[in-house]
């Protein structure tokens, strides 16, 4: 049975990663996957409906699902009910609202309710604009929670509403029946407008006429200007991703002289057949758009199955389950079974590895751009490249010390990106300071692997501290081992973080025209290197043993958040596009805890339960 367990643990692996796999169902009669894959142009990136759905939701609510009491709502049927029946998504909690001076703002006592549905808040709109007008003059940082969640919550509200006039105007009935009161009244409407011109008087019919073109035109341009999501490609055959149009902007192109493009009329229908609870007629003319857009606009969406997919399978989410499930086995291979769990938890190990790697490789797919390109993707790179450089090192020690760290890492940082991930689109448009491949695939990959080095010193000298202090499992020679994959991390993160930090300079030189400019990311960067620095003198020169290496490197984690994360949220310097708020209190809590956790590793050794009856002179001495 032991002999086997190791192939057990492993076949269980696959069979997680295999059920990712399997193509979700409809949740009723009408074709609401097929309805994800529909392809639009938010934020300068084409994107198929379900990514819109689950980065929406995310950002207005936290969360990719909707909870109604015992029911819940998937994203993408929060979305259709928003573009399509929006007096039915306006009734749903979607709206967080934490702060209790907020709620008492609106006159609400129940401290027990935290979220709200649009339907709640419509009668305090007014409140909301003017408490936010009042907030947006105060400077960020001096602004209080209740201003921030003030500003916050107007943010989210006007997502909402402009998603709710993405495809249609919201408070429209019949979107078809309107396009097709169009449709009757443009011929006699543009005559009467023709007449005016030339100044020939008008009959009443033509008054009547003029007047609702008038009045579709007034409509139409309201829509155009809630344009937040691009629906109609412009040019068949060549659509790029700033060749697209909003469905206002299209109608009122067909005023100007155009014709209403079948796109449009084909949204327009699936919009009344979703009002009407038609699934059949939904799911015909369903098909009809998606074999328009894909056959006329391929260049366009030939991505977007695969990002849907993508979706679906959530890789990096995932990755965090078996994480979490290696940690357990590798923690208790300390206990029973060392060679049989600690072997399964090594080959689970590197499933999750190729995992991990298989969504980093579709994002940079999807996007055409290298790993790192916003903090997002710099968490999930600084996790992989440390759970690399674990599995190098669990292959030479086998002692499951390596799978525990990888497991403890690849789940925190991909932990960190989940939590990034709520300010929208993951794969959002590069600012221009960050538009090139040749940097952002040299620089920023380099200075990041030093980052994820750096980290992972410090994660490996946590267990061991650990170890000692609270089991009597670590002995000298396994203290010594550990200290040895410690300093040869700190030497790795050393040559990293200082060809990174170089390779920055050379970019700043070209791109604004020096090489060091004192930028707080900049200063951070340098912090790093010259801090593994330290540690490798301090070793070399005979200043620390094993111990004095581990509490360095734990120390090392304080300087790399601060320097990874701390800088943006000074929200100062070229490097401040990452700022957030939001994750000041969770860097102030690790930097606690990472203090808390070098206090105890100076405990003298007498009192580790490793050493407490068996200390030798060489390890007292720090």
């Amino acid at each position: 049975m032991k002999r086997w367990l190791p192939h057990l643990l492993l076949a269980i692996g696959i069979l997680i990663a295999v059920a990712a796999l399997r193509p979700p169902k409809n949740t009723d009669e009408f074709h609401r996957t097929e309805f994800g894959k529909l392809p639009v142009l938010v934020g300068g990136r084409v994107k198929p409906m379900d990514t819109l759905a689950r980065t929406s939701l995310l950002a207005i609510s936290g969360k990719q699902i909707v909870r109604n009491g015992k029911e819940t709502t998937l994203a993408l049927n929060w979305l259709m009910d928003t573009l399509m029946r929006p007096e039915r998504s306006d009734q749903l909690p979607v709206f967080s609202i934490t702060n209790p001076d907020v709620r008492d703002l609106f006159g609400w006592r129940d401290d027990a309710k935290k979220m709200f549905s649009f339907a709640d808040l419509k009668s305090n709109l007014g409140k909301i604009e003017e408490q936010s007008a009042l907030a947006s003059k105060m400077e960020a940082a001096q602004r209080t929670p209740y201003q921030r969640e003030i500003l916050k919550l107007r943010e989210r509200l006007l997502l909402y509403l402009r998603l709710k006039n993405a495809i249609q105007m919201e408070d429209s009935p019949d979107f078809g029946r309107e396009l097709a009161d169009f449709k009757n009244i443009l011929a006699p409407g543009l005559a009467a407008m023709d007449a005016e011109k030339a100044g020939t008087p008008l009959t009443d019919d033509q008054r009547v006429a003029f007047a609702k073109l008038l009045d579709f035109a007034q409509r139409h341009q309201r829509l155009a200007q809630a344009a937040y999501v691009s629906a109609i490609p412009r040019t068949p055959g060549d659509a790029t991703a700033h060749d697209w149009q909003h469905i206002g902007e299209a109608l009122i192109s067909v005023i100007q002289g155009g014709e209403i493009a079948p796109a449009v009329q084909n949204y327009a229908s699936l919009i009344s057949a979703y009002r009407a609870e038609k699934p059949a007629e939904f799911n015909t003319i369903l098909a009809k758009q998606t074999a328009l857009i894909s056959h006329d606009y391929a260049a366009a969406t030939r991505k977007i199955g695969f990002e849907t997919f993508f979706n679906q399978v959530q890789p990096f989410y995932l990755a965090m389950e078996l994480y979490v499930l290696i940690f357990i086995l590798a923690f208790v291979s300390w206990l029973v079974w060392p060679e049989e769990i600690g072997r399964g938890a090594y080959w689970l190990l590197w499933l999750t590895f190729a995992i991990h790697t298989f969504g980093l490789i579709a994002r940079m797919w999807l996007q055409g751009r290298p790993p790192v390109t916003n903090l997002y993707s710099s968490a999930i790179f600084v996790g992989w490249g440390a759970v690399l450089l674990c599995l190098i090192l669990e292959k030479i020690n086998r002692n499951a010390i390596a799978s525990v760290v990888a497991a403890a890492m690849g789940f925190v940082t991909l932990l960190i990106a989940h939590h990034l991930s709520v300010d929208g689109d993951t794969m959002e448009m590069l600012r221009a300071v960050l538009d090139t491949n040749i940097w952002l695939a040299t620089h920023v990959v380099v200075v990041t692997l030093g980052y994820s080095a750096t980290f992972l010193a410090g994660f490996l000298a946590t267990v061991f501290i650990l170890r000692g202090v609270f089991t009597r499992s670590l002995d000298r020679p396994m203290l010594k081992s550990g200290a040895t994959m410690v300093y040869g991390i700190v030497c790795f993160a050393t040559l990293f973080s200082f060809v990174g930090t170089i390779l920055g300079g050379i970019w700043a030189d070209q791109s604004w025209g020096r090489f060091w400019g004192w930028d707080p990311k900049e200063n951070g960067a340098l912090l790093i290197v010259i801090w593994n620095a330290l540690i490798l003198h301090a070793r070399w020169g005979g200043l620390i043993r094993e111990r004095g290496l581990m509490v360095l490197a734990v120390a090392g984690n304080i300087v790399t958040s601060f320097s990874w994360f701390g800088v943006n949220m000074l929200g100062v310097g070229l490097h401040s596009y990452g700022f957030m708020d939001a994750a000041y209190k969770w860097l102030i809590g690790y930097d606690i805890s990472q203090l808390i956790l070098i206090a105890i590793a100076l405990v003298p050794l007498k009192y580790w339960r490793s050493f407490s009856k068996k200390t030798a002179p060489a390890l007292v001495a720090v």
